[in-house]
C-alpha cells in the first residue's frame, strides 16, 4: 500500500493516526514498546512526530499487521534493520569517512 505524506515539518498524533489508520491511543502504546518511536513535546504540551517518525509508524504497522509479527519480534526485526546500516567497526566508519572526504575534495578540486 502507497501511503501519500504531506510535506511539513512536524504532525499531530490525530494526523499520524489518520495518515496511518491506527487510533491514537495504539500510538501512544507503540511510543512505549519501541524505543525508536519518540514523539516531540512542544510548547503546547501536544505530541508532535515528524516525517522520519511517520515512516517508521508505517514500517511498525506493516510489521505487526500485514507481516503478523509480535510486539517483540518487530521490535527485533527494527533492531536488526537498524543494525545492518550501522558501520560494523570503527575501521569500516573511517572508511566511509575517508570516501565522503576524497568525495568531498573532488568537488573542492572542481574535476
Amino acid at each position: 500500500m502507497v501511503y501519500s505524506i504531506p510535506d511539513k515539518r512536524y504532525f499531530t498524533i490525530g494526523e499520524v493516526s489518520k495518515l496511518c489508520g491506527i487510533k491514537p491511543h495504539v500510538l501512544r502504546y507503540w511510543e512505549q514498546e519501541f524505543s525508536e518511536l519518540q514523539a516531540i513535546d512542544r510548547r503546547s504540551k501536544r505530541r508532535y512526530y515528524q516525517k522520519k517518525d511517520v515512516l517508521l509508524v508505517l514500517r511498525i504497522r506493516g510489521l505487526l499487521r500485514d507481516e503478523g509479527f509480535t510486539i517483540n519480534g518487530a521490535r527485533l526485526r527494527l533492531s536488526e534493520t537498524s543494525e545492518k546500516t550501522r558501520p560494523k567497526s570503527i575501521m569500516d566508519h573511517k572508511a566511509i569517512e575517508y570516501k565522503e572526504l576524497m568525495e568531498i575534495l573532488t568537488i573542492l578540486k572542481g574535476d
